[in-house]
């Protein structure tokens, strides 16, 4: 979805995109669109890739700056993050991510709550992580929504990518440790169903101006998504039905025991993203378990990776190195460099920008020393918009 807050079209500009032309050579370069190329070569100009191929079989022009790296990939996407609205510290005025006034809050707006500069946007962007899916966090029934930026600029309105893309909602125990009310799963479940059906009165009667009931009106026509964080079985069960009863498109968030309810989400064709993998397992997700991504993808179900909400420490993840837990138990390796890039651009909707290593595309390129699985092998280079955004090797 596209819906632009009037407030930021003005803004809508490619950050730091500069007269710049690079030639970024590996010896493995994955586009992603074709087959990982040995001795690859790409070319950058003026912000977008200008050619992807063999070094043998493309004349790199004697201006272009030569850069060399062991892989070459597209930018990493993080597919749920709460990275821009918490921040490094851990303390109350850099955490935005969930507010416990009220546990229905779908109104609260991801930009007006990101930070560009926060540190934690930095050290992610430093490993490769070049667009985020980000917003309010679970732990509400309707928490806010969430959008799609990129991980570089001064300012939202430099980096956006889609300022409305879902609301965050959840469903489970998680919700009843930080409000009173609804402290079981049915009237969670209740209070969700009741919202909607007052989005689909505000959608057919109108009424004074509610921001709240347009977006969730937007859910219902099929412009937005509900992600809803569902991590036991009876909670992921509840999220398919709801799905169904109202006609929405939703993305299942966290999923930890989606192993034991598989064939019910792959027939629902629904989209998983996938609790960080090393989360620790305790309440909730005391059943999560490294190969589930793995099952999951056997099933034939789409599988995204995300770094993730943790409220009691303070740091993020990193995206890859989750993903990297689950290629070593059982996710195929081509599918979750698919799943970080072109997939999650699919997921989001940006993948006529990004995801892939292809002429016209936005020159978001990762560096690495050697495999991005490896937590020894070091980011060395990072591109957005086709400036170098990182150059420390990390």
């Amino acid at each position: 979805m596209r819906l632009l807050s009037t407030i930021l079209v003005f803004a809508l500009v490619i950050p730091g995109v500069v007269e710049a032309q690079h030639a970024i050579l590996g010896d493995k370069v994955y586009p992603v669109s074709d087959d990982p190329i040995e001795n690859g070569v790409v070319l950058v100009e003026d912000g977008r890739i200008l050619a992807v191929g063999r070094q043998d079989e493309i004349t790199i022009p004697d201006n272009f700056e030569r850069h060399e790296a062991g892989v070459v990939t597209p930018g990493f996407i993080d597919a749920r993050t709460v990275v821009g609205l918490n921040g490094i510290y851990n303390v109350s005025d850099d955490q935005d991510a969930l507010e416990t006034s009220s546990p229905i809050q779908p109104e609260l707006r991801a930009f007006d709550a990101y930070n560009p500069r926060e540190e934690l946007v930095d050290w992610v962007r430093s490993l490769g992580v070049t667009t985020v899916h980000t917003g309010h966090a679970p732990g509400a029934t309707m928490s806010g929504q969430t959008m799609v930026i990129k991980t570089h600029g001064n300012s939202v309105g430099e980096a956006i990518m889609d300022s409305v893309h879902t609301v965050s909602m959840s469903l489970g125990p998680a919700v009843g440790m930080n409000f009173s009310s609804p402290g079981t799963r049915s009237k969670n479940a209740a209070m969700l169903r009741q919202e909607l059906i007052r989005a689909q009165e505000y959608r057919e009667n109108g009424g004074s101006r509610d921001i709240g009931m347009e977006v969730l009106a937007q859910i219902l026509e099929g412009e937005a998504h509900a992600m809803i964080m569902a991590q036991q079985a009876p909670e992921i069960m509840t999220a398919l039905r709801i799905a169904d009863e109202f006609d929405i498109d939703i993305y299942l968030s966290g999923a930890a025991e989606a192993y034991l309810v598989k064939e019910h989400i792959a027939e629902a064709g629904v989209p998983v993203i996938i609790h960080p993998t090393m989360v620790r397992t305790g309440g909730p997700t005391e059943n999560a378990s490294f190969e589930t991504a793995g099952k999951l993808h056997e099933a034939g179900i789409p599988v995204y990776f995300q770094s993730g909400y943790e409220g009691y420490v303070p740091k993020t993840r990193v995206v890859h190195y989750e993903a990297a837990i689950a290629v070593r138990n059982g996710f195929p390796r081509e599918a979750a460099i698919e799943s970080l890039t072109l997939g999650a651009a699919q997921l989001l909707g940006v993948d006529d920008r990004v995801g892939t290593l292809e002429a016209g595309k936005d020159a978001d390129i990762a560096l690495f020393e050697d495999d991005p699985f490896e937590y020894t092998s070091r980011t060395c280079k990072v591109f957005i918009n086709g400036e170098i955004v990182s150059d420390e090797c990390i």
